[in-house]
């Protein structure tokens, strides 16, 4: 991120995050049943908007895919590990899971990541 002087002129590079913070990253992958794209789509926004509020949750993003009709994604990154397990019980989650069966093709498809940066190259 560069941080910017009068006129917008570049001053000088400010790294956002600190080198040693270690990222909890869910990834989910959900199927709308045929004629339930646009429930699933307003289901999972919801899902989206309320857990972004949660504690630690550094971010949450909601996708669709271009190349398969009714396929979502949502990418979660979480400070640490505990906070993303909380998450599995908190309201929004049970709530959305619950709501979500009716209009799955599919059982989700749900994954733990770590972040891989360039210093993890060498």
């Amino acid at each position: 991120m560069w941080t910017t002087g009068r006129a917008g002129e570049r001053r000088g590079r400010v790294d956002a995050v600190a080198d040693d913070v270690e990222l909890s990253v869910v990834a989910g992958s959900f199927r709308a049943r045929p004629g339930e794209e646009a429930t699933l789509a307003a289901l999972l926004a919801k899902y989206v908007v309320l857990t972004r509020m949660r504690p630690h949750c550094r971010n949450v993003d909601l996708v669709m895919s271009v190349t398969e009709s009714g396929r979502f994604l949502v990418v979660e990154k979480w400070d640490d590990p505990d906070a993303q397990r909380a998450h599995l019980d908190a309201e929004e989650t049970v709530e959305m899971a619950r709501a979500a069966v009716e209009i799955l093709a599919a059982k989700p498809d749900l994954g733990l990541y770590e972040v891989v940066s360039a210093h993890d190259l060498d």
